[in-house]
């Protein structure tokens, strides 16, 4: 083996490799790590076991897996959109051949596989194209008053609140720009002067962008009836949340499930601290102390596909609440997308004290 093709395997083995005996929750970390989305599972003198990918783990966290679990236990049960088994091409394949590969199955990344079973290199599609915008447009929800953020917010609208060295909504702006997505709306009312000053045509900041000013508060969704019609699906975020989730680790996920609205979701953990009893009428059946409570919570951010937003009334107050559960009663799929990146709703003072230490701190860089 060359000095080049052995510091590229040792490349592979420190930024996507992973072994059979490794935690689910290694091989997590793992992909958070080397932010392609995909980690290698590989046995004794590099035989390739299989894949695991981003789309797998927040899967697994829906399911409420065991991440404790070593990475082949999970490979063995497995289950998911996509082929059966992983799809591998041989080292000397072309790189066309690549990615018109990765293109009629709707993936990033195939590890190189020689015909000994050893794996000897991951082909990226990163790697294979220029840097292409993702195929969405962005809407921030920015209309609010922050009622609980005064007296913060009596002269400044809450997304222009500093975190950091820069106003709140500016970090989603960035993030959105970063993750390829150009095209950006922001929703305004209270003090939308502020904003539209601050951003302009975006131009500055590396973004195409354009407002909707409600006169008066149309609800979570209601704004959204003013967009113009395009084919491409929307990503809506509210505009007090700070997060670094993977934007196009979300569309991917929302189109391996073929849904026509996804959500992103954040686990939330309740402890009670009392004894619950649970009893069928007088007679207890259990008694659990001080359970945890765990529960998946709206985490303020949704990717539509265009036709959605034909359901939501011009210039009329709806919730997204209102619209997904309307959604689900004609049964449509809605998915949900768990989010086990840094996330943070700034509703109230304590979340912007914590908000700007975790700045300080480097948590909202991806």
């Amino acid at each position: 083996m060359s000095d080049a093709s052995r510091s590229q395997s040792d490349d592979i083995l420190e930024r996507f490799v992973a072994a059979p005996s490794d935690t689910l929750r290694q091989v997590l970390e793992l992909i958070d790590g080397n932010g392609e989305g995909v980690a290698a599972i590989v046995g004794p003198g590099r035989s390739f076991v299989g894949i695991i990918t981003d789309g797998d783990i927040r899967r697994a966290l829906l399911a409420n897996a065991d991440f404790e679990q070593t990475a082949d236990q999970y490979l063995k049960s497995k289950t998911g959109p996509g082929p059966n088994r992983p799809l591998t091409v041989l080292p000397d394949t072309p790189e066309p051949e690549r990615l018109a590969m990765m293109d009629r199955y709707g993936v990033r990344h195939l590890p190189l596989v020689d015909g000994d079973g050893q794996l000897v290199g991951i082909a990226l599609r990163s790697d294979l194209v220029i840097e292409q915008p993702l195929a969405m447009r962005a809407v921030v929800m920015a209309g609010g008053k922050g009622m609980r953020l005064r007296p913060l917010t009596d002269k400044t609208p809450k997304p222009l609140l500093p975190v950091g060295k820069k106003p709140l909504i500016e970090h989603i702006v960035g993030q959105l720009r970063d993750s390829g997505v150009h095209n950006i709306s922001i929703t305004t009312h209270y003090h939308a002067d502020q904003i539209q000053r601050h951003f302009g045509d975006g131009s500055k900041f590396g973004v195409k962008m354009r407002y909707t000013q409600e006169e008066e508060p149309l609800g979570t969704a209601g704004a959204l009836s003013y967009l113009p019609r395009q084919d491409e699906p929307v990503l809506v975020i509210n505009g007090d949340i700070l997060t670094s989730v993977d934007f196009s680790a979300m569309l991917d996920f929302h189109r391996e499930h073929h849904s026509l609205l996804t959500v992103g979701v954040r686990q939330y953990d309740i402890s009670v601290p009392f004894g619950v009893i649970e009893a069928e009428g007088a007679k207890v059946s259990k008694l659990s102390e001080k359970p945890s409570l765990s529960f998946f919570i709206n985490a303020g951010i949704y990717l539509l596909e265009p036709k959605v937003l034909e359901r939501i009334p011009k210039g009329q107050r709806m919730d997204m609440t209102d619209l997904i559960n309307e959604i689900v009663a004609d049964g449509l799929p809605v998915t949900s997308f768990p989010i086990h990146e840094y996330w943070m709703d700034i509703g109230q003072l304590g979340d912007y004290a914590q908000a700007q230490t975790d700045a300080g701190q480097g948590k909202l860089k991806r």
